[in-house]
């Protein structure tokens, strides 16, 4: 049988060597839950085989069902007849399967019906869907919308929705974006008013609504007739009813099998989530850090279908009388996406890891108020290493998913071209991951203000403190790339016109300070593998140019493009 976690040798690496101790302890607090619930572990070696049996089952359904039926998902689609969305018949019978399996809860506390698993399980669960069929993933564990209302919303609200998600009763969506407020949220028009009820009522248009058929939605609206910024902004629960249509479904280029809405609100009513004011600078921002590091596992898990199709074909695919897998402009092309592939999948995993540390944390501050101390600087260390990797990780995988997605292509040749094979559907996915929920060019914006205020170096120097007696010629290139992105670092901040040139040669800074991150990341994985020490040795060499490449272009170009690119763009001649 099709078991796309069993035979994923990389991911069950991971799962032998994540550093999950202290991640579960936190989470079961002293695993009280044990004998009360099933599945609830006792100690941390049950937690981890539970892990483990929960990722199989995703895994045996991923490749048994889901994969084979995406590309029929991917042609067909969902369809909307008299304001209700139809979904794939393959689609709604995976969830079905999921919510049979009680999957749907994932990492929602078991009170509600959940699993109460770690952001960091939910990452590989992610990926192996993606890979899968990337579409699923936004119904099938897209625990972002259930996390937000239990992180955030009133007990009242959580007793009458979680329950009913965990069951996979009812979907759920978030509904952001509008017509013109995408990237600037902040511009969100959206109407919320009071009613003398106690509710809310909404009125306006959203689009690009992932899901925007589901039964709960989370609206980011303006509450407030003062001031048109985020802090006239807040966070509303709605359920459906027929004060909503929907009015079209997007034609997409890719992720097919979901359905992205415009919806019209009038006059429905809704729920306060939360303090008012605080819809966008609290828990929006929570909510889409989230899901950006879904998108980021989404990424992997393309990436990782991508790879496949591209190997499969150039090992049956003969040509000047053997295998192009053999020829060296082919395996060079196959080797660089692997290697691509086990980075970014090595920085997900540590990403979620510190997701994970950061929420436990915070979680045990506000229940053992009487803490502080190492505990209050520990949670302030991780929501800085994870206000800093959630950025970076959706930047550099969705990047790579894409250039894996391109290259599978063309190693397929022109059949890869035919919508007869996997290649082109998944290119076709993988181009959405670099644009919804914040571009990549936001992902920069957000994780340079980490490089330039020491962050990064403090992670840097962390890695590097925890010796690394296996190839120490590999530590050496990441020490000599790190001299390089400091100096780099270092002439950008005394630039004069600092802000404009720093913000120019941003994603270079950001690009050097992830390359020499997952170095690091990548020689701590060859402490536990030859091969994987393999990996590291070629990211590692190819790092090393980038980086020099990076730092003689920021250097040497003396911002000629900030002087000139008005008249070259703006030119008439």
């Amino acid at each position: 049988m099709e078991n796309f976690l069993k035979d994923n040798e990389d991911i069950l690496f991971h799962l032998e060597h994540l550093d999950l101790d202290r991640i579960v302890r936190l989470k079961e607090e002293g695993f009280r839950e044990a004998g009360r619930y099933p599945y609830a572990p006792k100690d941390e070696k049950d937690a981890r085989e539970n892990y483990r049996l929960v990722l199989s089952i995703i895994a045996e359904i991923c490749g048994e069902f889901i994969a084979p039926a995406a590309p029929g998902v991917d042609e067909a689609g969902p369809v909307l007849e008299n304001n209700q969305v139809r979904l794939n018949p393959a689609t709604q019978k995976a969830l079905d399967m999921f919510a049979q399996a009680d999957l749907m809860g994932f990492c929602i506390p078991r009170q509600y019906g959940g699993l109460n698993m770690p952001t960091t399980i939910l990452s590989v669960a992610a990926e192996i869907i993606a890979r899968a069929d990337a579409s699923f993933l936004n119904f099938g564990l897209q625990q972002d919308i259930a996390e937000t209302i239990n992180k955030f919303a009133s007990e009242e609200q959580k007793q009458a929705v979680l329950p009913r998600l965990c069951s996979g009763e009812w979907g759920s969506s978030m509904i952001l974006t509008e017509p013109d407020a995408g990237s600037d949220l902040q511009a969100v028009n959206l109407k919320a008013v009071p009613g003398d009820d106690g509710a809310w009522y909404l009125t306006g248009v959203k689009r690009f609504i992932t899901n925007g058929c589901g039964t709960i939605g989370l609206v980011l609206a303006r509450s407030e007739d003062q001031g048109r910024g985020a802090r006239g902004l807040s966070f509303f629960l709605y359920e459906r009813d027929d004060k909503m249509i929907i009015r079209r479904l997007e034609h997409k280029l890719g992720i097919h099998g979901s359905p992205t809405c415009e919806l019209q609100f009038n006059h429905a009513p809704a729920r306060l989530v939360g303090e008012r004011q605080r819809g966008l600078t609290k828990y929006t921002m929570w909510l889409m850090n989230n899901a950006r590091l879904g998108i980021a596992a989404q990424a992997v898990g393309i990436a990782e279908a991508a790879y496949r199709e591209a190997d499969r074909y150039a090992a049956k695919r003969v040509q000047f009388g053997a295998p192009v897998r053999t020829l060296p402009p082919v395996f060079e092309m196959l080797t660089e996406m692997k290697v691509s592939i086990e980075a970014g999948r090595t920085l997900l995993y540590e990403t979620s890891r510190f997701v994970d540390l950061k929420e436990a944390l915070e979680d045990y501050s506000e229940k053992h108020p009487e803490e502080k101390g190492e505990i209050i600087e520990e949670k302030k260390k991780y929501a800085r290493l994870a206000g800093f990797f959630t950025p970076m990780v959706k930047a550099y995988t969705t990047e790579m998913a894409n250039k894996v997605a391109y290259d599978a292509i063309q190693i397929h040749g022109g059949t890869g071209y035919m919508k007869e094979f996997n290649a082109e559907r998944h290119y076709r996915d993988a181009r959405i991951t670099n644009i919804y929920e914040g571009t990549t060019q936001l992902q920069i914006v957000a994780a340079i203000g980490p490089v330039t205020s020491g962050i990064a170096q403090m992670i840097l120097d962390e890695y590097d403190r925890s010796g690394f007696p296996q190839g120490p010629e590999l530590l050496e290139k990441i020490r000599a790339g790190r001299k390089l992105f400091d100096e780099t670092l270092d002439f950008v901040k005394a630039y004069k016109g600092h802000e404009q040139f720093l913000t120019y040669h941003s994603r270079r800074l950001v690009e050097m300070a992830t390359d020499l991150i997952i170095g690091y990341l990548l020689l701590r994985d060859g402490a536990h593998s030859g091969r994987k020490l393999k990996v590291a040795s070629i990211f590692i060499t190819r790092m090393s140019s980038r980086i020099e490449a990076n730092r003689n272009f920021i250097l040497c170009e003396d911002g000629t493009l900030l002087k000139n690119y008005g008249e070259v763009i703006n030119s008439v001649d």
